[in-house]
C-alpha cells in the first residue's frame, strides 16, 4: 500500500508543478504582451512625431523653392544675391541651384556655372516633377552626406530648382532619448540612407531586419526608419514577477484540489463499496452452428455524478493504484450474483470469458479467488475462460506453473486483443493457450481493399498450427462474418450479433434473424 500512496503523491506533485509552470507562463506572457504593447504605442507615438517634423520641414522647403522658380528666367548675375540670401535663411540648406534647360546655371554657394544637372548630380531625374537622391557629399562639404531634392518648374519642365540639404537628425535623437530601448533612425531613398549610426551613407539592407517602424514621408520618395530593441530586459523582468506569483499560487491550489480528488484509490474503493460498478455480457456465437456458445463479461462503472466512465479510463487507473485485485474480486462477486439468472438464458456449457489483469494473475490469492467464483456458479453449467491482455508482461516462470495448474482445474486461457500488444508472439511461444482472440482492427480491415487480409490469414494459419481455437472480435457486418466463417474462425463476437447487455437486457434478448444472411 505505501507504493500506491507514493505513486499518487508523485502524480499530484507532477501535475501541480505542470499546472503551476503553465499558469506562470501564461501570466508572464500576458504581462509581457501588455508591456510590449505599451512600449509599441510609445514608439509609434515617437515615430509619428519625428515623421511629422520631417514632413513639416520639407513642406516649408517646397514653399521656399516655389518662390525661387521665377528666378530661373533671369541671369545668375541678376538673381545671385537673392538666391544666396534665401539659402542663408533656409534651415539646413547647403545650396540652391537654379536650372534652365536642364543646365545648372546659378548656385547660391559658388555663383554662375553652366553644367547639365544630371552630370553634376548623378541619379537625379529632371523629367519628374519631384525627385530626390542621397549624396555622399557636396563640393563644399565632400565628407558629409546630404539629400538632394529637385523641384520642376510647374510652367516649364526644362526649368527648376535643386536644393542640397544637410539633414540634421540630432533633434530627433534628443526627442527620443527618453526611450531606453531606442537605437536610432534613418532617412532613406531606395536602399541608401543617412542615419544616426554613422556619419557616412549606410545600406538599409544591413539594418532593415532591426527596424520596428518605417513609412514614407508624405508626398516624397523618402522613407523614415526607426530602430529599437523588440524585447527589452525591463519587459522580461516585469513579466517574471507575476509569472512567479501566479505559478506558485496555481501550483499550490492545484496540489490541494488534486490531493482531494486523486487520493490513492479513494474513488475506485468508494465505487466498489457503494456498488457503482456493474457487469454487461456480450454473447459469443459458434461460427459453425450460429448458436450462442459463450459470453464475454465486461465491467462497467456508473459514476453518481460523472456518468459512465470508460474502462479505458478506470482500468489503467486501477492498475496504477494497485487496485486490480480488489476490483477483479468485486467483478467475481457480481458475476456470482447473476449466476442463477444467467443459467436461465445461456445454454449448458456456456463459456464465460473474464478479463484478468496480470497484477491479479500473479497475486497470491488468485487461484483461491477463481475457485470461489467457480464454486459460486451453477454446477456444471458454465466453464470459465481467462482472457489475458498484453498490457503488461507476464512473469514467465510463474505463469508457466500457474497455467498448468489452471488447466488441471479445468479453466481455459485466451490471449485477448491479439496483435495489438508488444508481447503477442512471445506469449504464443512461451505458454500453452487455448484461444486466440483476434483484435477488431484486423476484422475491420476485411471490408477494405487493403493488405490487412493477408495478415489476418497468417494469424489464422498460425493459430491452426498451434491447435488454438480462434475468436473474432468486433464483427459488425454480414460480409465480415461470412469471410471469417469461410476461413475457419471458430467463434464470432461483435455488434452484428449483439452489443454488450446488462443482465436485465440479456434476459429479454432474442437472437437476431441473421442466419439466412450468413447462410445465403
Amino acid at each position: 500500500m505505501p507504493i500506491r500512496f507514493t505513486h499518487a503523491n508523485r502524480k499530484i506533485l507532477t501535475l501541480s508543478i505542470l499546472i503551476g509552470v503553465i499558469t506562470g507562463i501564461i501570466a508572464g506572457s500576458l504581462q509581457f504582451i501588455i508591456a510590449h504593447h505599451h512600449r509599441e504605442i510609445q514608439l509609434e507615438r515617437l515615430f509619428t512625431e519625428i515623421n511629422s517634423n520631417f514632413e513639416h520641414y520639407f513642406s516649408e522647403l517646397h514653399t521656399t523653392t516655389d518662390l525661387l522658380q521665377p528666378l530661373t528666367l533671369n541671369s545668375c548675375e541678376d538673381v545671385a544675391s537673392e538666391l544666396t540670401s534665401r539659402a542663408a535663411f533656409s534651415v539646413n540648406v547647403r545650396a540652391f541651384l537654379l536650372v534652365r534647360d536642364q543646365n545648372a546655371f546659378c548656385s547660391s554657394a559658388t555663383g554662375a556655372l553652366d553644367v547639365p544637372l544630371v552630370d553634376l548630380i548623378p541619379g537625379i531625374d529632371v523629367s519628374k516633377k519631384l525627385d530626390m537622391v542621397i549624396l555622399p557629399g557636396t563640393p563644399m562639404m565632400p565628407d558629409t552626406p546630404a539629400i538632394g531634392i529637385w523641384y520642376q518648374n510647374p510652367f516649364d519642365d526644362q526649368h527648376g530648382v535643386f536644393a542640397s540639404i544637410n539633414i540634421n537628425l540630432t533633434p530627433a535623437l534628443i526627442t527620443s532619448s527618453l526611450q531606453d530601448n531606442y537605437q536610432g533612425i534613418a532617412l532613406a531613398i531606395g536602399d541608401r540612407g543617412i542615419s544616426t549610426f554613422s556619419n557616412r551613407l549606410i545600406s538599409l539592407r544591413d539594418f532593415a531586419g532591426q527596424s520596428v517602424h518605417h513609412a514614407a514621408i508624405d508626398s516624397l520618395p523618402l522613407s523614415l526608419w526607426m530602430y529599437a530593441e523588440r524585447w527589452t530586459p525591463q519587459d522580461i523582468q516585469l513579466a517574471l514577477l507575476p509569472a512567479l506569483m501566479a505559478g506558485l499560487l496555481a501550483g499550490l491550489l492545484s496540489a490541494l484540489l488534486l490531493h482531494r480528488r486523486l487520493r490513492p484509490g479513494r474513488d475506485i474503493v468508494q465505487a466498489i463499496k457503494h456498488d457503482h460498478f456493474y457487469v454487461v455480457y456480450q454473447p459469443v456465437v459458434d461460427a459453425s452452428t450460429l448458436r450462442v456458445s459463450g459470453a464475454e463479461v465486461l465491467l462497467r462503472w456508473k459514476h453518481p455524478t460523472k456518468g459512465d466512465i470508460s474502462p479505458n479510463t478506470f482500468i489503467p487507473r486501477a492498475e496504477a493504484q494497485k487496485l486490480m485485485v480488489p476490483l477483479t474480486q468485486h467483478l467475481f462477486r457480481l458475476i456470482a450474483r447473476d449466476g442463477d439468472a444467467l443459467q436461465s438464458v445461456l445454454p449448458a456449457g456456456t463459456k464465460l470469458g473474464i478479463n484478468i489483469a496480470t497484477g491479479h494473475l500473479h497475486a497470491a490469492s488468485f487461484t483461491e479467488d477463481l475457485d470461489w467464483l467457480a464454486a459460486s456458479l451453477p454446477a456444471q453449467h458454465f466453464s470459465i475462460v481467462l482472457e489475458i491482455t498484453e498490457r503488461n508482461m507476464l512473469k514467465h516462470g510463474e505463469a508457466v506453473t500457474l497455467f498448468n495448474r489452471l488447466h488441471e482445474k479445468g479453466y481455459e486461457i485466451a490471449i485477448d486483443d491479439f496483435g495489438t500488444g508488444h508481447s503477442a508472439l512471445i506469449y504464443l511461444e512461451r505458454f500453452t493457450l487455448d484461444y486466440l482472440k483476434i483484435d477488431r482492427a484486423f476484422v475491420n480491415a476485411i471490408d477494405m481493399d487493403t493488405m490487412s487480409s493477408p495478415v489476418l490469414d497468417t494469424v489464422l494459419m498460425l493459430a491452426k498450427r498451434l491447435n488454438m481455437r480462434t475468436v473474432a472480435e468486433g464483427v459488425e457486418t454480414a460480409e465480415q462474418a461470412k469471410w471469417l466463417r469461410a476461413r475457419g474462425v471458430h467463434y464470432l463476437q461483435g455488434y452484428y450479433f449483439c452489443r454488450p447487455m446488462t443482465l436485465a437486457q440479456l434476459l429479454n434478448w432474442q437472437p437476431p434473424p441473421f442466419f439466412s444472411q450468413l447462410q445465403g
